[in-house]
């Protein structure tokens, strides 16, 4: 069946769910996880001053992605050590998330990817785009959509 899972989250609720969903279907079928977290690239905005203070500014932010990225990971980590399934973690940077998934899965060898999606629908969908909706229109691996 499946022999490596890749689970993207962002710390939220929606992707925890899909994370549980991993890690139980990781020990019912044998299969390693890996986690991904993926962080904003740069923080794209212009600041007036000098470009020392800027440079703090993203430094500051970048800290603070990369913080979130840890803690995201953390709660894949111990979801996976509570389950008894072998575990890696794996952070990325990227504009496009869906981009970092799909190339995540492939490097890594997975052949399953578990990912939740909030089930947007028109308008709001169509604008607000969805990482889930990109991943599953680009890859060829397998999808499995928690809601």
């Amino acid at each position: 069946m499946y022999k490596h899972i890749l689970v993207p989250t962002d710390g939220s609720q929606l992707s925890m769910k899909a994370v549980r969903t991993a890690a139980a279907l990781a020990k019912s079928v044998g299969a390693r996880l890996t986690g991904l977290s993926v962080m904003p690239a740069s923080a794209g905005f212009y600041t007036e001053g000098t470009a020392e203070g800027h440079t703090i500014v993203e430094k500051h932010l970048r800290e603070a992605h990369e913080k979130e990225a840890k803690k995201a990971l953390a709660a894949v980590e111990i979801e996976a050590t509570t389950m008894g399934v072998p575990y890696d973690g794996l952070i990325a940077e990227s504009e496009d998330a869906w981009k970092e998934v799909i190339h995540a899965a492939t490097s890594k060898k997975c052949d399953l990817i578990v990912m939740g999606s909030h089930g947007r629908k028109g308008l709001e969908g169509l604008i607000l785009g969805s990482v889930t909706v990109k991943v599953l229109t680009h890859t060829k691996i397998p999808v499995l959509v928690c809601r």
